[in-house]
C-alpha cells in the first residue's frame, strides 16, 4: 500500500498543464536560476542554513527543485506514467532529514511561480495557466508535508526538531581524503536512536563566515550497537564552497569533539524482513550504504544469498573494500566481485563495471549507490539482464536523483 495519498488536480488543470508542459520543462535551465536568485535574495537565512551552497554552486543542482516539480506534474497527468511515490519518497526523506517545515513550501511557492512568469511571460502565463500550475505545486506540496508530518511522528518529534549534538568517539583515517568516524552520545545522555540499514544524516557544520551548511552521510555500520558510524571523502575545490562540509570535517574533526547531526532519514533501506536473494551494487564512496546493509546482514547471521558488485578507481586506494570484503566473508552465503579502473588484479576486473556475465540471483532485490552516469549504467544492464524494474532501489550522492528517468 502506497505511503502516500497525492491529492488529485482537476481534469481542467490537467489539460492546460499537458499542453504548457513541453514549454515548462524545455524552460527549466532559466526558471531555476530565477527562482533561487530571488529567494536567496528574499530568504538569505535559506542558503546559509538550509540549502547546501556547495551544491547550489553546481549547475545540475540548480535545477533539482523546478526539474522536481515538472517531473511530479508529468507523472500526475499522464495516466501511463508510473506512480510519483519514487519521487515523493526521496524528496520526503531528504525534506526530514533537514528540518524541513510546512510554512517553508508557501515561500518556494512565491518565489518559483515568479520565476515561472518571469521566464515565460505574462502572456503565456495566463490566470488559467497559472491555476493549473498552482494546482500541481499544491499537490505535491500537500502530500509531502503529510508525509513529513508521519515521518517527524513516527520518529517522535515536532516537526523540523530533528538536529541533536553527539560526541565522536573514534576517528580512522582511512587515507588522506577520506575517514571514518564512530559516533555515541554524549556523556550521561541516552544512546542515539536507532535507524535502519541503508539510512543516512544530515550533518551540521559550522563554516568561518557563521554559516551552518549541511551534508547528508550514510550510516555505515550496522544498527543495533547504539553508536552510529559516518565515512567522509573530502572534496576540495580551491576558492570554491563544493565540498565545504566534508572538508571542514576532515580537516577539523577528532575523537572527543561534538558533531550536530540529525535523526536518520533515507528510503534506500534494507528489507530486513524478507529471506529473497539480495546484490548490492556500488561505486566509490557510494559503498557507504552498501556496507551498512552488508555489515547488517553479516552480523545478523541472515542465510539469504549475498552478491556485493563494487567499482572503484584504484585497486591500491579504495580502502573501504577491505570493509566490504570482511562483511563478505563472514556471511554464510555471500560473495563479492570488483571493479578496478587501475592497478586491477585477480579475482578483481578491470576497467568499469560490466554485469553481462555476472551471476545475478533469481528473484533478488536490487540496491543501488553510485554517481549519476554509473546508475544510468547500471540500470541500462540490469534491464538488458531482464531484471524487474520494481525489484531495484537506487540512491545517489547527488540533490537531483529524481531527474534519473524512471
Amino acid at each position: 500500500m502506497s505511503e502516500f495519498t497525492t491529492h488529485e488536480i482537476s481534469a481542467e488543470h490537467a489539460k492546460t498543464v499537458r499542453q504548457t508542459l513541453p514549454l515548462v520543462g524545455s524552460k527549466i535551465d532559466e526558471i531555476a536560476p530565477n527562482f533561487y536568485r530571488r529567494m536567496f535574495a528574499a530568504e538569505p537565512e535559506l542558503l546559509r542554513d538550509t540549502f547546501n551552497r556547495g551544491n547550489q554552486a553546481q549547475g545540475a543542482q540548480q535545477r533539482a527543485l523546478a526539474a522536481s516539480v515538472a517531473t511530479y506534474a508529468t507523472l500526475l497527468v499522464d495516466d501511463r506514467a508510473p506512480s510519483p511515490d519514487a519521487l515523493l519518497s526521496r524528496i520526503g526523506h531528504k525534506h526530514v532529514s533537514l528540518g524541513i517545515t510546512e510554512d517553508q513550501y508557501q515561500i518556494v511557492h512565491d518565489h518559483l511561480m515568479a520565476a515561472i512568469v518571469e521566464v515565460l511571460g505574462a502572456d503565456v502565463v495566463t490566470a488559467p495557466v497559472a491555476e493549473a500550475w498552482d494546482a500541481v505545486y499544491w499537490s505535491m506540496a500537500k502530500t509531502l508535508v503529510a508525509f513529513e508530518s508521519t515521518q517527524y511522528h513516527e520518529l517522535g518529534v515536532e516537526p523540523g526538531d530533528v538536529f541533536f549534538t553527539a560526541r565522536v568517539s573514534e576517528r580512522i583515517d582511512r587515507n588522506d581524503r577520506i575517514a571514518t568516524f564512530t559516533i555515541v552520545a554524549r556523556d550521561g545522555e541516552k544512546p542515539l536512536p536507532a535507524f535502519k540499514p541503508g539510512q543516512y544524516t544530515s550533518v551540521r557544520r559550522t563554516m568561518a563566515d557563521g554559516a551552518g551548511q549541511l551534508r547528508q552521510y550514510s550510516l555505515c555500520n550496522a544498527p543495533g550497537s547504539h553508536a552510529w558510524q559516518i565515512t567522509v571523502k573530502k572534496i576540495d575545490e580551491a576558492g570554491s564552497p563544493v565540498g565545504e562540509v566534508s572538508a571542514s570535517i576532515i580537516d577539523g574533526l577528532k575523537a572527543g569533539d561534538e558533531l550536530e547531526l540529525s535523526l536518520p532519514a533515507g528510503d534506500l533501506v534494507l528489507d530486513t524482513t524478507a529471506d529473497n536473494p539480495v546484490v548490492l551494487i556500488s561505486a566509490g564512496i557510494g559503498a557507504t550504504p552498501m556496507l551498512g546493509m552488508a555489515n547488517y546482514l553479516s552480523q545478523s547471521g541472515s542465510q539469504r544469498t549475498v552478491r556485493v558488485l563494487h567499482a572503484d578507481t584504484d585497486a591500491e586506494d579504495a580502502p573501504l573494500v577491505d570493509e566490504l570484503r570482511a562483511a563478505v566473508e563472514e556471511m554464510p552465503n555471500g560473495s563479492m566481485q570488483l571493479w578496478f579502473s587501475h592497478h586491477a588484479t585477480e579475482p578483481a576486473l578491470a576497467g568499469h563495471m560490466d554485469l553481462a556475465d555476472q551471476d545475478l540471483p533469481e528473484g533478488a532485490s536490487y540496491y543501488l549507490c553510485g554517481s549519476n552516469s554509473f546508475l544510468q549504467a547500471v540500470r541500462g544492464q540490469l534491464a538488458e539482464r531482464g531484471v524487474d524494474e520494481e525489484s531495484i532501489h537506487f540512491e545517489l550522492f547527488s540533490p537531483n536523483d529524481w531527474l534519473l528517468p524512471g
